[in-house]
């Protein structure tokens, strides 16, 4: 019975060392395919690796570019903007200084203007009165004119009757011929006999009277004395009877003079007419172009206070223009510089983030390389419960085959044996919820990588991941061996008994569940991060186009400001070329006036002339009418 028993045991001993040997070589192709798995994981893992870190430099490029592009555009547009503020500061000063003179100058050319335009309708108005006071006396000229024609006709029925009359007279009328120029002293003589003849008249009355008076005693004397008298009378009767021959000669000629007088005073009067017709066109001429000046002038006037008022309503609004202009200036410029302070925030959030991004990689990376751990122990525990359940059933068999005087290990292995299928059952349900656990870790971290790549603007190079690597290699195989390490320990303790690996197993699965939920929530916290920074990128571009647009509408109102000014300075040019155009006007209408005044002296001038010409005339119609008279009296 020991015999057969030690038979057994030593079969035993022999199956358990081959079964040592098959789980040795078992355990050696295991790493052999173990680590050729971890070898072509690694390749594929690097060459993803690289082709994400391609992907990833290719877009930090981008992005890099994309900044830099970002940051000269800006660059150029605050250059661009602080020379067009200082050339629009300059060039609107300059404007408005050059407008200011302009409208001075303007204003002062309107005020002469005006006070030119005043001193003319002054000198149209007092033109307007000598041109009535002229009318005046050119009628009451024609008044006397058509008194001396009167006069003229009376004298010639005058003439009649004395030609009549005075028959008797021509004999001495033609002697007169000879003497024109004793005139004033026949004239003289005419007043003397008249004076002489009155005189006689006088003491013929007297006579009569004395006569009468002395009629009864001196009659003789006084008969005496009036025939002396009467003789005296007599001779003076023959002296006046000749001194009267020759006034009707000279009254001839003066008659004959008269007649030459009367033709060329209505020769006078037709040129004074004329000459008073083309006075009065000139002075409507002169009155219609002055008054068509004067609505010219006063129609560009209107204008020029018009443009004026224009002038300074466009100058209002240029100025708030200009302060609107200088408002949202200094708002681009405020905002410019919240947007490069945030820049600066958000490229060191970025930087933040960046660090964040790889603490979550790298942790990433290390829950990957814990779960591969995990399965690889997982694999390895497995493979150690089958071989540990092929031991026992070959125990059971050999112990069936034993004595009975095993049956109380035996029942102690299939306890042990039910218990860790249990334990088994247990930690590979535990493995699986870790596994599924990781795998929705990698899958949110995978997220959280592609969300956080696209804000990305700060990898490392190709020779840190590649260093990482190499360092994962190394931890690798420092793990491989580890896991060497506690495989042997694992085969003794087996040998001995699992439960105190069973319970390292089941601490490192608690520890690895605490890690995969704490690797969860530094997940979420990475997916919230990158989601506040990919919120906060948005807000970056939305702001850098609003800043965009906001130097394109400064770009605009400096373009438009610059058109106004130079719409002000052509219509100041404009301005200043019509006033130019209205006092070269108004100086030509200044000289015509000047020539109108001097023609309106010259025609004083001549009716002053006409009018002493008709009061001499006047003078000799007094005259010959007087002469007339006279004669007419010595006549009766």
């Amino acid at each position: 019975m020991c015999r057969t028993l030690e038979d057994q045991l030593s079969e035993l001993k022999s199956k358990n060392d081959e079964n040592l040997r098959q789980i040795n070589d078992l355990t050696a192709q295991k790493q052999d395919c173990k680590q050729r798995m971890a070898k072509n994981a690694l390749a594929h893992g690097l060459q993803s690796a690289r082709h994400d870190c391609d992907l990833l430099r290719e877009q930090f490029e981008e992005e890099q570019e994309a900044k830099a592009e970002l940051q000269r555009g800006m660059s150029k547009a605050n250059s661009e903007v602080a020379q067009w503020r200082s050339k629009y500061e300059t060039d609107a000063i300059q404007r408005t200084e050059e407008l200011e003179e302009a409208k001075k100058k303007l204003a002062q050319r309107l005020q002469e203007a005006e006070e030119q335009i005043e001193a003319v309708n002054s000198k149209c108005a007092s033109l307007e009165k000598t041109k009535q006071r002229l009318q005046g006396e050119v009628e009451d000229l024609m008044i006397d004119v058509e008194r001396a024609n009167a006069q003229a006709a009376n004298l010639d029925k005058k003439q009649r009757n004395f030609d009549k009359n005075g028959s008797r007279s021509s004999r001495k009328a033609r002697q007169s011929w000879k003497v024109p120029r004793k005139r004033p002293a026949l004239s003289a003589l005419n007043f003397k006999m008249k004076n002489s003849y009155e005189e006689a008249l006088d003491q013929l009355e007297t006579l009569k009277r004395e006569n009468k008076n002395l009629q009864h005693g001196e009659s003789g004397k006084a008969i005496h004395e009036l025939e002396k008298a009467k003789k005296i009378v007599e001779s003076e009767k023959a002296e006046i009877q000749t001194a009267l021959e020759e006034a009707e000669g000279t009254l001839e000629h003066e008659e004959s003079k008269i007649l030459r007088v009367q033709l060329e005073l209505n020769q006078i009067k037709g040129e004074v007419d004329r000459k008073l017709a083309e006075k009065d066109e000139e002075m409507e001429q002169i009155k219609r172009n002055s008054q068509r000046v004067i609505d010219s002038m006063q129609s560009t006037l209107d204008s020029e206070v018009r443009s004026r008022n224009d002038a300074l309503r466009v100058k209002k609004k240029m100025e708030g223009d200009l302060n609107e202009m200088e408002i949202q200036l200094s708002h681009a410029n405020r905002q410019a510089s919240e947007a490069q302070k945030q820049l600066r925030n958000v490229q060191g959030q970025l930087k933040d983030a960046q660090l964040h991004l790889d603490d979550a990689v790298r942790g990433q990376e290390d829950m990957k390389e814990q779960a591969a751990m995990v399965e690889r122990r997982n694999t390895l525990m497995m493979a150690e419960i089958e071989e540990l359940r092929a031991a026992l059933e070959q125990t059971e068999r050999g112990r069936k085959v034993a004595n009975r005087s095993w049956l109380m290990p035996n029942t102690s292995l299939l306890n042990t044996k039910k218990k860790l299928e249990a334990d088994y059952t247990q930690l590979q349900g535990e493995v699986d919820d870790t596994i599924q656990e990781a795998r929705n870790a990698e899958d949110k971290a995978k997220k959280a990588i592609t969300d956080a790549a696209m804000m990305a603007e700060e990898l490392k190079k190709e020779q840190d991941t590649s260093a990482h690597l190499e360092r994962m290699k190394k931890n690798l195989e420092v793990t491989v061996k580890d896991l060497q390490h506690r495989l042997d320990e694992a085969e003794n303790l087996a040998m001995k008994g699992g439960k105190k690996q069973l319970q390292k197993l089941e601490s490192r699965v608690r520890e690895l569940e605490a890690e995969v939920e704490n690797e969860q929530k530094r997940g979420a916290d990475a997916v919230k991060g990158v989601r506040k920074y990919e919120r906060r990128v948005k807000e970056l571009t939305y702001q850098t186009e609003e800043d965009k647009k906001n130097v394109a509408r400064l770009q605009d109102l400096v373009d438009k400001l610059q058109l106004k000014v130079k719409a002000y300075k052509r219509q100041a040019e404009e301005a200043e070329e019509q006033a130019n155009t209205h006092l070269s006007k108004f100086r030509k209408v200044q000289h015509e006036l000047e020539e109108a005044e001097e023609r309106a002296d010259i025609a004083e001038s001549q009716v002053n002339k006409m009018r002493a010409k008709t009061r001499d005339a006047g003078k000799v119609s007094l005259f010959i009418r007087s002469y007339v008279f006279n004669h007419c009296l010595f006549c009766s």
